[in-house]
């Protein structure tokens, strides 16, 4: 679908380019994820509440009736949104061009037309979804999410720039912060589809979020280990990929090729931007950087 473009890379960079025009950080970054994952399952392809999205059982797993809604699958979308549409793609490209990194890229222009390409997608999406589901959300459902998205966006500029005291304790080396984000994201992915799913999802996201705060207040935390953190991340959906094609019964050599090329790019551009960190920064990383 050539509007996904837009409407993912369309909707990344909105959320990075408003972040940091306002001064804001990576908290604002990932709330503003969870607001955008929240508008797309809930209001431009409706997975949210859709009970036979693509053919699929989308309500079975630990359903809240009351809702409409699968509270495993809301879990998985909204966070998944938030950490790989949004947090993921942002921190390596970030990583790319380390004397931009917190700085706009776009003048007004470009952040208009980056605005419109990614309504234009969202609209585009909508109406393909729409017709070939031929299923809309009640409209209590559509208020209800949309209600909810805008909490987290007043959320998200409400907490982002909350002062960061630094503790005097040693960060743990790069390889350590990736070999966790790619086990616990590892797990995230394959959770149970069950209550007692959500539950450890929820258990994984609270582990993470602390230790992620934890580090990311140490003196030596930087550009380093974002990237290790991004990068753990991005290789569980590479592998993430083939099993995915694989309980969704699509057995054909284009799935698999799709799924080698895609896994294949994502440790490409993870090398790219391991050396360029290296070459950048030759003995401390990039964390001397702000």
């Amino acid at each position: 679908m050539p509007f996904l473009a837009p409407m993912y890379g369309g909707g990344a960079l909105l959320i990075r380019e408003v972040t940091r025009r306002t001064g804001h950080g990576w908290t604002t970054i990932i709330v503003l994820g969870l607001a955008y994952g929240l508008l797309e399952a809930g209001l431009i392809d409706q997975s949210l509440f859709n009970p036979s999205f693509e053919g699929l059982e989308f309500q079975s797993a630990a359903p809240i009736s009351a809702l409409g809604l699968s509270a495993y699958n809301a879990l998985a979308f909204i966070v998944g949104h938030s950490v790989w549409s949004i947090g993921v793609p942002i921190a390596i490209v970030e990583t790319l061009v380390p004397a931009r990194r917190t700085t706009p890229w776009l003048g007004m222009v470009g952040l208009l037309v980056t605005g419109v390409l990614y309504l234009l997608g969202s609209v585009l999406m909508f109406l393909d979804i729409r017709k070939e589901e031929q299923f809309l959300a009640s409209t209590p459902q559509l208020i209800g999410a949309a209600v909810v998205a805008v909490a987290l966006i007043g959320i998200a500029f409400a907490v982002g720039k909350q002062p960061r005291l630094e503790i005097d304790r040693q960060t743990p080396k790069p390889w350590l912060v990736g070999t966790l984000s790619f086990v616990i994201s590892g797990l995230f992915f394959g959770a149970n589809e069950s209550w007692m799913g959500v539950a450890f999802k929820l258990l994984l996201l609270t582990l993470m979020t602390a230790l992620v705060r934890q580090w990311s207040r140490r003196q030596g935390w930087g550009a380093t280990h974002r990237l290790a953190l991004a990068g753990g991340a991005l290789l569980t959906y590479a592998w993430g990929g083939f099993i995915l094609t694989r309980l969704l019964g699509r057995t054909e050599s284009i799935h698999l090729i799709g799924n080698v090329i895609f896994a294949s790019g994502a440790i490409m551009l993870l090398i790219i931007a391991a050396r360029k960190t290296c070459n950048a920064y030759p003995k401390k990383g990039l964390e001397e950087l702000p």
